[in-house]
């Protein structure tokens, strides 16, 4: 982080701050060293910059653990960006921000606005999710049947090659497909084989990564065990079949 800086300020460019996934989705929910977002944003803000968690895949309590992604990485954000999930389908979008950001932000640009900000039907929407979750326990569900997924998806591991890790948490998980378990040479197009076998099964999951070797599985919140058990056999059929 600090190289990044220095080289921003060599080339006379400021830091304006550090945009970060909650849950580094898209590069495959790798496991960071503890405090290593401390140290991040600790040097970010010395710069002059702020910490934007974007919470649009992590937020409204899928990690089940917590609420926010953010809350489990144990730093408070400057900005939190959210979307997709808060309103269940329906568009909608939020940003949240210290008040003196906003208060800046509204000095320096007095005549911002926005034509579709605070439209009500998008409004009743989002209220609505946020009732669901709550009244239905979907973050504790998260969290249980993320565990019996997790657990599932190890036993797959120890039973295919193919599988060189699965990490993650709540009902957010990432299954590495690798050559072989030795070098743990990422394997594309095995992820790219078992993306499209699982589909013309009717189970939708996607891939991601540097190498998009990486299967993504995010299921909805309500997911059951039943649907997990559905999942698992699904893609254990479908990698003894590669």
């Amino acid at each position: 982080m600090q190289a990044a800086i220095d080289a921003f300020e060599a080339d006379g460019v400021r830091v304006a701050g550090l945009l970060m996934c909650s849950g580094l989705s898209c590069e495959g929910l790798p496991d960071v060293p503890a405090g290593y977002l401390a140290r991040a944003v600790e040097k970010v803000r010395r710069a002059g910059g702020v910490y934007i968690s974007d919470e649009v895949q992590g937020g409204f309590g899928r990690f089940g653990s917590h609420f926010w992604g953010h809350q489990k990485l144990g730093v408070t954000p400057d900005i939190v960006t959210m979307g997709k999930p808060m309103g269940n389908g329906h568009p909608l979008a939020g940003v949240v921000a210290r008040r003196e950001l906003i208060e800046d932000f509204a000095e320096r640009n007095p005549m911002y606005f926005n034509t579709f900000a605070g439209n009500p039907v998008s409004c009743a929407a989002g209220m609505a999710v946020l009732d669901v979750i709550a009244e239905e326990g979907l973050q504790q569900n998260a969290q249980t049947v993320g565990r019996y997924v997790i657990g599932s998806l190890r036993a797959l591991a120890a039973k295919h090659a193919a599988i060189g890790d699965v990490r993650g948490s709540g009902l957010f998980f990432a299954v590495e497909m690798v050559e072989d378990r030795a070098s743990k040479a990422p394997a594309g197009s095995v992820a790219r084989r078992v993306v499209n076998a699982m589909r013309e099964r009717g189970v939708l999951i996607s891939r991601i990564g540097l190498h998009d070797n990486i299967l993504k599985i995010r299921p909805p919140m309500p997911f059951s065990t039943a649907n997990a058990d559905q999942l698992i056999d699904t893609l254990d059929a479908v990698l003894n079949s590669l």
